[in-house]
């Protein structure tokens, strides 16, 4: 049945951890990444013994550790790793699995990466207070380093991804929503914490302030890419791979760049149609709901645009000298690219 009460997880976003080309990119930094989860789990043991079972069960459903390997390829390109970007690294995936707990919270979500949500488990308050105590312990974390530039850079990234979830929030079922708007929330919201783990992955490792830069901008530009992606999944990929139900934005009233695409170039009788069916939805309506996408190409057009942000990352690493770093960002790019092209394959 295509129900509407799970939310795709991130880790499903990109095939499965087994995938070839993924062990390929990150098998030079899996010692790295080793550490980082190794990290994450001395951070449960500095929370209270009666909640630490929750701050357990949130840091270890970890996915494919994107934002580390952000971090770790970044550095590399223009530098060497070291023990300050493991730490960094740690910082920004508990914000990020901070804000999933809460996610699952605002979308009543029961499953994530294939396993009971922290609030199907707990309960919402309790998965609320422990996603403000995650944001707190990764604020505390970043505030161990000698300068204050870290913890700014972190602060401040937090409250745009917050932000961003807040304006999404706001435009639930708002038919007037712009592609621009979209973009601009999915920036904020996903994107940032792309842009943080570059940005500081690049620092920490002594790059030029045009190497930081250019890496920044690979970050925004991939994260945006992802986010259209996710979205799309939810809509055209297979519940056998992504292993979970489809069509929660649209449960959630969230308008995605697919319905987008409706909205701008339907007919008004089909945007009157797509504007009923999310207003009053029911998981029946699911196939309705992709015919409508079918007749205005909207899978395809959403495609190009993935596309075009990641065009868009590989161009800002031309700015990079050319390592084997540099080379497996490039092929984060395509990877992405390759499971976009085969969404809706075989379904």
């Amino acid at each position: 049945m295509l129900a509407a009460n799970t939310k795709p997880g991130a880790s499903l976003g990109l095939a499965t951890t087994t995938s070839q080309p993924w062990t390929e990119i990150v098998a030079p930094i899996r010692p790295f990444l080793e550490e980082v989860a190794a990290r994450l789990g001395q951070q449960v043991e500095l929370f209270d013994p009666e909640i630490a079972a929750y701050a357990e069960y949130a840091l270890t459903n970890q996915g494919k550790q994107l934002r580390p390997v952000l971090v770790a390829l970044s550095a590399a390109a223009v530098g060497k790793l070291n023990d300050a970007l493991v730490t960094v690294a740690t910082i920004i995936e508990m914000i990020h699995l901070a804000t999933l707990v809460h996610d699952d919270v605002m979308d009543a979500a029961e499953l994530r990466r294939q396993r009971p949500t922290l609030a199907a488990n707990w309960g919402n308050e309790i998965s609320v207070l422990l996603g403000d105590c995650l944001f707190a312990q990764a604020v505390k974390l970043a505030a161990s380093f000698p300068t204050p530039e870290i913890c700014r850079a972190v602060a401040a990234a937090t409250n745009r991804v917050c932000s961003g979830e807040i304006l999404q929030t706001q435009q639930r079922r708002n038919f007037e929503f712009s592609r621009a708007q979209y973009l601009r929330i999915i920036e904020m919201k996903t994107a940032e914490l792309f842009a943080l783990s570059c940005e500081l992955g690049a620092s920490l490792s002594g790059a030029t302030p045009l190497h930081r830069e250019a890496l920044r901008g690979y970050g925004v530009a991939l994260g945006t890419a992802y986010q259209i992606y996710d979205d799309c999944l939810d809509l055209f990929g297979s519940e056998v791979t992504v292993g979970k139900s489809l069509g929660t934005d649209l449960a959630n009233g969230k308008l995605t760049l697919p319905m987008l695409i409706v909205m701008e170039q339907g007919t008004t009788a089909d945007q009157a149609r797509l504007r009923e069916w999310i207003e009053h939805w029911d998981a029946g309506l699911f196939p309705h709901v992709i015919e409508l996408l079918d007749r205005y190409d909207a899978q395809n057009e959403s495609r190009l645009v993935v596309h075009e942000y990641l065009e868009c990352a590989r161009l800002a690493l031309g700015l990079l000298p050319g390592s084997p770093s540099r080379r497996a960002l490039i092929s984060m790019t395509e990877f992405l690219e390759q499971q976009t092209d085969n969404l809706g394959v075989g379904n």
